[in-house]
């Protein structure tokens, strides 16, 4: 089995992380989680972040397949559309991505949105398998956060959106529409019943006082020993009302409301009004 080469851009205006994963020899590559930059002030977007990732590729000759959600995310909008516009490839998401379309186009009333995945090219059931060259990949549907939420197992190394974070900080919320903190408690037990040197990979990071670097790669090994909302000898019941109680203090995301009406769309903006102008709707006394 191929191992992949790994590279990983931080965004320090979201805590996100791009994972831009390739197969050493064919050179055939994937990306996983892509940030496009927006301004809340000005409703200004940027693509800083997608080029750093684009000039990458390019560098290093690669070719790029495939461009991976693991979830719509609530905390960035995704530049999966633009990178597909510049470097090809196929949008991949859970196949649950269409009951989170459902649920927020009745919220934002979005009439034009497809709850198909029309907008994406691929929808991944669990256990399903697929490639980046030789590097063989495993899809592993990781609800709880959201009902769409993927990690993609790659060897030794597994990619798992927001369902865990580093083990100083611990998990991720559950009080989006759709989540529940007990199948969170599951999707985690699953990824950390794979093997303890196993790496994860995970899509943000938020770093606690006694820690100011930023990190994204751990082991099954590391979370089970000192994930503070889940290591080992937690069980069902205690997580899920520690879950629910620290989900009860949390404000909702600064960029939730533009982020999610661009994610279900794979990272194309609403379609243009009449005067060519593109909106994101901000529901007033809804959430």
């Amino acid at each position: 089995m191929t191992a992949p080469n790994i590279q990983s851009f931080f965004d320090p205006v979201t805590n996100s992380v791009t994972h831009l994963v390739s197969d050493p020899v064919s050179k055939r590559a994937a990306i996983i989680d892509s940030v496009l930059d927006y301004n809340p002030r000005s409703g200004r977007t940027a693509t800083t972040l997608a080029d750093a990732v684009i000039d990458e590729v390019r560098r290093a000759a690669l070719t790029v397949d495939w461009i991976l959600e693991t979830h719509a995310h609530a905390d960035h909008l995704s530049a999966a559309m633009y990178l597909k516009g510049k470097l090809g490839g196929r949008i991949g998401i859970g196949r649950e991505i269409c009951t989170v379309q459902k649920t927020f186009k009745s919220l934002f009333n979005l009439k034009d949105l497809d709850t198909q995945g029309a907008d994406f090219d691929v929808l991944f059931d669990d256990g399903e398998s697929f490639a980046i060259g030789d590097v063989a990949v495993r899809v592993m549907h990781t609800p709880g956060h959201t009902p769409a939420c993927l990690s993609y197992l790659m060897g030794d190394d597994v990619f798992v959106g927001d369902t865990l974070f580093m083990p100083d900080y611990g998990t991720a919320r559950c009080d989006f529409p759709g989540g529940n903190a007990a199948t969170l408690f599951a999707s985690i037990r699953k990824v950390l019943a794979l093997p303890e040197p196993t790496r994860l990979h995970l899509c943000h990071d938020y770093p606690p006082a006694a820690r100011k670097t930023p990190a994204w790669v751990c082991t099954v090994a590391e979370q089970r020993a000192g994930n503070i909302h889940v290591h080992d000898g937690v069980g069902e019941d205690d997580f899920v009302n520690r879950r629910n109680a620290r989900d009860k203090t949390l404000d909702m995301p600064l960029l939730i409301l533009p982020a999610i009406q661009v994610n279900l769309r794979a990272g194309k903006l609403p379609p243009c009004e009449d005067n060519g102008v593109s909106y994101l709707k901000i529901p007033l006394n809804l959430f």
